[in-house]
């Protein structure tokens, strides 16, 4: 068993955990005993009771989308949260039965989080050593395509947001699949440690954040959406489960670099689009806004000694040590520096792209309807002129060894990016299919991002760099992979529909009153725990 301390904010979810767990139980146990059949009368009575399953079953369907059951909903809404708050204490029989999937999603959460501790922090499970093997690894992804290709190759008829029509430029099926495949290797690339393809790596990162200026941008700009609602949901999106996985193996929020980076720049884009939004019609405002965004990237990241006075306030959030000997020299903001730095202009990038996408979108729908012969022959031009970029891209700047890629990243990126845009939508053919199996991972990166860390790989120290494999299966590293593989992707799956089920409990979406108080009352609910256990830890130094 691990040998670590046990610190407070491990504590802390004990003790929230517990009681929650037990209540769940309990609510359990009332429905079992309400569905019974001992317990029901065998009359006429009957029929009352087939109208209330009726009832329930159509409760439960609505829970499933929704999260909370209409009886529930309306029951949970109409308390106030102190109300709510002691009939949990006290083991309310009706509030748990109508609380109960609440109850079961925030067990599960809690089960999963104990689950990650395990496998990465005790010796109960074993460890292996990376090795890499380029023939296993392209096998292994190529065999991927081919098998989501016969199995989940799909085609589309969206209708464009812009157009009304099914030119499928840059889609959400696209995007996604775009996010999948680029996860399966980046998550390929940290298990096989693959540092042969390090430079293709940033450049996958570097479309994750071009897709959060992009995505944003769109949707704020086309929805004009920037309730608090809107804001909690996209923070709780981002930051909800990591700080959980923060507090119970006690990592810096750092470690989990992809989270925070995400976070600043949804923000910026947040901002941008956010002040002054009633003008965001006019095209002079845009180009205000987004010339100032590159203005504030510069300032921050390109003058000497601005950095560390803008960001060394939030040193305690963002601040990092590599337990590693030989990274203990590094300042604390340095991962920060270099994570950020290196994505520091291509969410703005996709920003612009996001605000020209209406008028791309019309150029290709006047494109597609030109004559044949001269259709082919832009096309053609196009796809030429794309690849000519793309081979002197990789030529002079792909091949460089790591460290002189990472000082040419920052201003390059766009260039693979955009060549990977254009070839993979020149024709309606290629814009209209999408691989739904790659489609379907990439709407669970962010977990299968963070959950790498403690059920796929292993770190065994906190803030430490996942430099081991979990073992399930000693000895035999391809069925180990793929038992693992098999958990960590259903782990990952329950995590994303866990986090969305909840958001949908304590953010409601019209209520900004009750969305308020939710929130207030969850900071005052952990504080409360984390003094609690404070003090509790505290006792045994004191006797001793």
């Amino acid at each position: 068993m691990t040998s670590d301390p046990i610190t407070p904010g491990q504590l802390s979810f004990l003790l929230g955990f517990s009681p929650v767990f037990i209540a769940w139980i309990y609510s359990e146990f009332l429905e079992h005993k309400k569905s019974s059949p001992i317990s029901k009368v065998h009359s006429d009575g009957n029929l009352v009771e087939l109208g209330k399953e009726t009832t329930k079953e159509e409760d439960r369907a609505i829970l499933l989308e929704g999260g909370l059951t209409k009886s529930a909903s309306a029951k949970f809404h109409s308390s106030t949260i102190k109300v709510n708050l002691i009939r949990f204490l006290t083991m309310d029989d009706a509030f748990l039965q109508e609380n109960r999937a609440n109850l079961r999603a925030m067990s599960e959460l809690g089960a999963i989080l104990l689950y990650f501790y395990i496998c990465d922090r005790t010796n109960l499970l074993g460890e292996s050593t990376k090795k890499y093997n380029r023939d296993l690894f392209l096998f292994l992804y190529i065999l991927l395509i081919i098998v989501s290709a016969m199995t989940s190759l799909k085609r589309h008829q969206d209708k464009s947001a812009f157009s009304g029509k099914s030119l499928l430029y840059l889609n959400r099926h696209q995007t996604e699949e775009w996010k999948g495949w680029m996860q399966v290797l980046f998550l390929m690339y940290h298990y096989f440690a693959a540092t042969e393809i390090y430079n293709a790596i940033r450049i996958f990162i570097a479309a994750y954040v071009w897709m959060t200026g992009f995505g944003n941008f769109s949707y704020y700009y086309i929805r004009k959406d920037f309730s608090l609602a809107r804001f909690v949901q996209m923070m709780w999106r981002l930051n909800f489960f990591v700080a959980f996985c923060c507090i119970v193996l006690n990592n810096d929020y750092m470690l989990y670099y992809i989270c925070p980076m995400h976070t600043l720049f949804t923000l910026m884009v947040y901002g941008a689009l956010g002040i002054f939004n009633k003008y965001n019609e006019i095209p002079s405002v845009i180009a205000v806004k987004i010339f100032t965004c590159f203005l504030v990237v510069i300032l921050i990241w390109e003058v000497p000694g601005v950095f560390d006075i803008f960001w060394s306030p939030l040193t305690f959030l963002l601040g990092y040590s590599d337990p590693d000997p030989s990274k203990q020299g590094l300042a604390r903001l340095h991962e920060w520096h270099f994570r950020s730095g290196l994505d520091r202009y291509i969410w703005i990038i996709g920003m612009i792209y996001a605000y020209y996408h209406p008028n791309v979108e019309k150029w290709m729908e006047k494109l597609e309807d030109t004559e044949t012969k001269r259709r082919v022959s832009i096309k053609a031009s196009i796809v030429a002129i794309t690849l000519v970029v793309g081979y002197m891209w990789y030529e002079r700047i792909y091949k460089l060894d790591k460290v002189t890629y990472n000082k040419y990243h920052p201003y390059t990126s766009w260039i693979p990016i955009t060549v990977y845009i254009c070839l993979r939508n020149f024709t309606q053919e290629l814009r209209s299919f999408s691989l739904t199996l790659f489609a379907w991972l990439g709407k669970v990166t962010l977990e299968t991002y963070i959950s790498q860390f403690h059920i796929w790989l292993r770190s065994s120290v906190p803030d430490g760099q996942p430099k081991w494999l979990l073992s399930l299966i000693p000895d035999y590293p391809l069925l180990n992979f793929m038992l693992t593989t098999a958990i960590y992707i259903l782990v990952s799956y329950r995590i994303f529909e866990l986090t969305n089920s909840l958001k949908s409990v304590f953010l409601p979406t019209k209520d900004n009153r009750r969305l308020l108080y939710n929130l207030i009352a969850g900071v005052a609910i952990s504080l409360c725990l984390y003094f609690i256990s404070l003090i509790l830890l505290q006792i045994p130094r004191t006797l001793a």
